[in-house]
């Protein structure tokens, strides 16, 4: 990727405000997303990496806003791109401000990566970005990852939730099959929990690009296969786990046509399910699939669910 000037979009909201408007940013664009969000700073600080010694320059910051930060390629008409920001945060009555700067391509690339640390996962797993090192006392098994442009770092509930769900239900053998698989970090987190082999497939080239990469950083690449495709439209077999992190809508539309993917006792792992949607989305299960786990965190829903025979 060459290094032209890109548009950096900050919109600071309420603290209270911060998540959905995190989820209207993420519609703007697909990647280059980031949340400065410090209204649980010690209780996260805990809770995913159990240390209570936090810097001083973190502790002086305003705990009362969340800042959402996009990044708009000059192509892609960054004036129109915070107009419709805007917008819906109006009509969602979201109260905030919008500035915008002028960055390079290589600056923003880098700019997130000093907010993704290290993260245990569930009981097994430990998410490590390429550039950090950190200490593994548990003897977890240790995820690289490199997520590029690609969604999907395990810092978001979403994906800690699914990982908490294939550590659950992926077994030694089984077949994984990931849907809108982002950087790869399910494909590869499966891969490291026993799955035998894993197939992600995305709408976007470069994720599969990157979810490649971060299968061949981790040892696996000769297990996982990347395809870039519609959802299932360039699938054929069945695998043990189908597992979507997506949004609400798209796993709805997954689940009309989803069981033929699956083994006659296979598991699908749902998630990217804000709480508002959950009823929608079982509703499309229902008298498909009997929902055998469920998971929540911080307004966000997991499920897991087996066919009805």
């Amino acid at each position: 990727m060459e290094n032209q000037v890109w548009t950096e979009v900050c919109a600071t909201v309420k603290a209270e405000d911060v998540d959905r408007a995190g989820d209207i940013a993420q519609m703007t664009v697909p990647y280059g997303i980031y949340i400065e969000d410090y209204s649980h700073l010690e209780e996260e600080a805990w809770e995913i990496a159990h240390i209570d010694f936090i810097d001083e320059e973190l502790l002086k910051k305003d705990r009362s806003v969340g800042k959402i930060h996009i990044y708009i390629s000059p192509e892609e008409n960054p004036a129109e791109a915070v107009a419709f920001l805007s917008e819906r945060y109006s009509a969602e009555h979201i109260e905030h401000t919008i500035d915008t700067a002028s960055c390079m391509t290589e600056d923003w690339i880098n700019n997130w990566k000093k907010y993704f640390k290290p993260i245990p996962v569930g009981k097994k797993l430990l998410i490590r970005p390429t550039w950090e090192e950190t200490e593994n006392p548990e003897g977890r098994k240790i995820l690289h990852l490199e997520p590029g442009l690609a969604f999907g770092t395990g810092t978001h509930e979403t994906t800690r939730l699914c990982m908490e769900l294939l550590e659950e239900y992926v077994k030694p053998g089984s077949s994984l099959l990931d849907v809108g698989c982002g950087s790869g970090i399910l494909s590869v987190a499966g891969l490291l929990l026993g799955a035998d082999s894993a197939v992600g497939v995305d709408i976007d080239e470069l994720a599969v690009k990157t979810a490649l990469q971060n299968a061949e950083l981790n040892g696996v690449k000769d297990r996982f296969t990347g395809i870039c495709g519609n959802l299932t439209d360039k699938i054929s077999g069945t695998f043990d786990v189908v597992v979507a992190n997506i949004v609400a809508d798209i796993v709805i539309s997954l689940t009309a046509d989803v069981k033929r993917f699956m083994k006659p006792d296979g598991v699908y792992l749902m998630s990217g399910i804000i709480d508002t949607r959950e009823q929608d989305v079982l509703q499309a299960l229902e008298g498909r699939f009997q929902v055998i786990a469920r998971r929540e965190e911080k307004g966000w829903v997991a499920l897991a669910a087996k066919a009805l025979v």
